[in-house]
């Protein structure tokens, strides 16, 4: 008869990894004590066949695990979901609570992956455009960044090539000749036209976006991450994006950083310093003027830096 025991308490099954029914039975336990266990809440079904303890994130990375266990070996994680398995968060606002399927795409001759939980695509790769990461086939940074500036939004698009040069595994340069290649692709008018603005100093989606409200505003070239220092020299501050030469930055309060008690003190501290002390014009926006009203965005940026012109005419 078999026993019923919590998953880490049974040393037969894997504690934080997927595993399938052939895995289990291998370790001695059958499917229906899978059944009986997904039942009553020990362990989790990520797809037919693959299950996993409940204590494990249900997020694109683990899904992206367990989906690799069961598809054919030429299947390949791309897009959005691709870059979560390097631990980047490009998903669509609003799109966490509930993990949006796996995007995995099959070559040109292959029979699109069909599981509830997956969004089953062809796109043609090349062997350059596919590495192993945490067990997973995925697209490298370069291929997923120049896919998703492809195929989503402006916005969407420059915050992810922004991010998959942030992990700094090819240049803007490489990534600029690389175009070349999707010319008559989908998209490619677009790649080429945010492809140059691209910069890996962005550190988050929602600065790419404003640095692209920015730009679209006819604004002048900003410079990213302005670094603050001290009389010596060492840096103390950084600034999301600005004109130094006027002394105008502004940046981006997002709910995950900028939310605790402590949080805001620490940024109106900050702030004050670097307007009282270092005579920095600062203008905070949030997820309200980024995403919801960007007109209004502008309005305030190019507000603000008519105000620093004035000010820096008068103390010339």
């Amino acid at each position: 008869m078999d026993l019923l025991l919590p998953v880490d308490a049974d040393e037969r099954l894997p504690f934080g990894e997927p595993f399938t029914i052939a895995h289990a039975r291998d370790r001695g336990v059958s499917e229906r004590v899978l059944q009986r266990l997904a039942r009553d809440g020990t362990l989790r079904r990520v797809f037919r066949g693959v299950y996993v303890d409940s204590a494990a994130d249900d997020d694109l990375l683990m899904r992206a695990r367990a989906l690799a266990l069961v598809v054919p070996p030429t299947a390949v994680v791309t897009d959005e979901s691709a870059a979560w398995a390097r631990g980047i968060d490009l998903v669509a606002r609003g799109e966490h609570v509930v993990p949006p399927p796996v995007t995995v795409v099959q070559p040109h001759g292959h029979g699109r992956v069909r599981q509830r939980g997956a969004d089953g695509r062809r796109r043609m790769l090349f062997p350059r455009d596919v590495e192993l990461l945490h067990g997973v086939r995925v697209t490298t940074a370069l291929r997923t960044g120049l896919d998703l500036a492809r195929t989503r939004s402006r916005a969407r698009g420059l915050a992810a090539l922004d991010a998959m040069l942030r992990t700094r595994t090819f240049t803007h340069d490489e990534m600029m000749a690389e175009i070349k290649r999707f010319s008559g692709f989908r998209g490619v008018v677009r790649l080429r036209a945010l492809a140059p603005l691209a910069d890996g100093r962005a550190e988050s989606p929602a600065e790419s976006v404003m640095r692209l409200l920015w730009h679209d505003a006819g604004l002048p070239v900003p410079t990213l991450q302005i670094p603050v220092t001290d009389e010596d020299g060492v840096e103390m501050f950084r600034l999301d994006m600005g004109l130094p030469e006027i002394r105008y930055a502004v940046e981006y309060d997002g709910v995950a950083w900028h939310s605790s008690p402590a949080q805001r003190a620490r940024d109106r501290r900050r702030r004050a310093y670097l307007r009282d002390e270092e005579g920095w014009l600062i203008d905070v926006l949030g997820t309200d003027q980024v995403f919801t009203h960007p007109r209004r965005a502008v309005e305030i940026m190019r507000a603000g830096i008519a105000q620093a012109e004035r000010r820096a005419r008068r103390t010339a």
